[in-house]
């Protein structure tokens, strides 16, 4: 045997069991680590969301108590986006960016197993301080000061979880962008990159800005706390207003982070199923780029009613509705890619195009909320709620949801039931509207966000958004069938499992070798 053959039969064999999950560098197995590690994350963050709804049923206190009902809204969005959405887009990122650019594995592999294993046990130190005295966090996922500061035991737990959590996206993205940067294939240029890697080359710039503006800001609250400092306490000459500025300066962008990637899948995933290429593909590009630009300059939309001068609120509510132009021209360009089409509606394009009407409705109550005179009214109601839950539900978690149909049958060589995935598809989306459409009426009616009780009148759409959670929650339940059904075997998957389907991980045989591309392929 040869040394070079030695070589590659030395790669191909990896430790099996445990050990083969705890040191492995190899992008799919990590890729794979994060999605399971997400949909328990979700599962998780999905029953706190139904203690809230179950509360929410009927009016009077039902179940929990007002603090731990505060501690469910709180872990419930930490759970969610740092447990959650974050890292199934990195398990999609590290999944497929290596297999759609040509590259053998990531650029830096030992740190992608570290940024993976950080994550178990920074939840698990988050969900310890369930059990604290005091109880969890309970100051609303923006941890605003000075409620946040009231905190029990769990206060240092929580920031040190958030510290853990940031550490890993960072190197996450740094090791995202260096992949993208340096180990394209021969001829791929960065106007011939599939969008899902463009949004997450974009996407990985910004999670390295604004990851430790807040660690900056949860740091701030820590020394406030324990070190006498006076960051955010008016009597020592500080300003909790500041927090406001700080967070939400992380906070804006993050939300763009949660929204780009599913760009990216849906920039896959309609061409596909319309079976025509994408319309406006460098307009995309730009379009991606614009947001990731202005998010930076639109955070003070969330702190309309602090107090900020006329031109503050002018500026940032100008700057607000610019951001509704490059979405908008995304929205176009999928809708103009399936104009005279030959469409047709299997389960990913099914979520997709769920993802695209209701996406859609979601950035018109966003316009709304970025008008400052109207956001005096909507502000801290169930209007911003539904809006948000909008963007990131049949936003962010549908896209995730179209992108495992999508890849599923790549990464296992089998296909999925394609039956049971558009009932999947149905059940979530009549649960998605019952739960979160009532919330804009109950919101414009005056109901305040984050509390365990409310009034009479708004008790019917209460009731109705709690059997829409359930629903939604438990259909979930559907999809854990589907996937780990398609895992254990099913029909064989060709290697170009769609018909219209583009791209470099197409090429390879499904499921793909362990070693994605050894010879870079020829981009054309």
């Amino acid at each position: 045997m040869s040394s070079a053959t030695a070589h590659e039969a030395h790669h191909e064999e990896h430790p099996s069991g445990i050990m083969r999950w705890i040191t492995t560098t190899n992008h799919k197995d990590i890729g794979t680590l994060y999605l399971w590690f997400a949909f328990i994350m979700l599962f998780i963050g999905g029953a706190m969301a139904l203690v809230i709804r179950a509360e929410l049923f009927q009016p009077g206190l039902q179940f929990v108590d007002p603090q731990f009902f505060n501690s469910m809204t709180t872990m419930h969005a930490l759970i969610m986006i740092f447990g959650a959405v974050m890292p199934a887009f990195t398990g999609l990122a590290n999944w497929l960016i290596p297999m759609m650019i040509g590259a053998p594995d990531m650029a830096l592999p030992r740190m992608n197993n570290w940024s993976f294993w950080i994550l178990p046990f920074a939840f698990a130190i988050l969900l310890s301080t369930l059990f604290m005295e005091g109880g969890a966090p309970a100051g609303g996922w923006t941890l605003y000061p000075p409620l946040t500061l009231q905190t029990g035991h769990a206060l240092p737990f929580m920031i040190l979880s958030i510290h853990m959590m940031g550490l890993s996206s960072i190197m996450g993205a740094i090791n995202i962008v260096a992949t993208i940067l340096n180990m394209r294939a021969p001829g791929m240029t960065l106007m011939k990159m599939p969008l899902f890697v463009w949004t997450w080359l974009i996407t990985g710039y910004l999670l390295i800005a604004v990851m430790p503006v807040l660690a900056g800001a949860v740091t701030m609250l820590l020394t406030d706390k324990f070190f006498g400092t006076s960051f955010f306490n008016a009597a020592g000459g500080g300003d909790p207003v500041m927090f406001q500025h700080i967070f939400w300066f992380f906070g804006h962008p993050e939300v763009y982070i949660l929204i780009l990637p599913s760009f990216g899948v849906i920039s896959s995933i309609v061409p596909t199923f319309a079976r025509k290429p994408l319309f406006g593909y460098s307009s995309m590009v730009y379009a991606t780029a614009s947001i990731a630009f202005l998010s930076f300059i639109v955070w003070a939309h969330h702190m309309f009613t602090v107090g900020m001068p006329l031109s503050g609120e002018l500026f940032f509510m100008f700057a607000t509705m610019l951001i509704a132009v490059p979405t908008g021209v995304k929205v176009f360009n999928w809708v103009a890619t399936m104009w005279k089409g030959a469409l047709t509606f299997e389960t990913p394009m099914l979520f997709a195009l769920g993802f695209i009407i209701m996406f859609t409705i979601g950035g018109f109550s966003g316009l709304m909320l970025a008008i400052a005179p109207a956001d005096f009214q909507y502000h801290d109601s169930y209007f911003v709620v539904a809006h948000f839950h909008y963007v990131l539900v049949p936003g962010s978690v549908f896209a995730i949801i179209a992108a495992v149909y999508y890849w599923l049958p790549k990464w296992t060589g089998h296909m999925y039931n394609e039956r049971l995935g558009k009932i999947h598809f149905w059940l979530s989306t009549i649960f998605v509207n019952l739960t979160f459409f009532p919330m804009h009426f109950v919101g414009l009616a005056g109901m305040p966000r984050r509390i365990p009780d409310y009034a009479l009148q708004f008790a019917d759409y209460n009731a109705l958004s709690s059997i829409g959670a359930f629903g939604f929650g438990f259909s979930q339940l559907l999809f854990l069938y589907i996937v780990l059904q398609t895992v254990r075997g099913g029909a064989k998957a060709g290697d170009r499992v769609w018909e219209g389907a583009d791209g470099l991980e197409w090429t390879l045989p499904s499921p793909p070798p362990y070693h994605s591309f050894t010879t870079p392929p020829a981009v054309r």
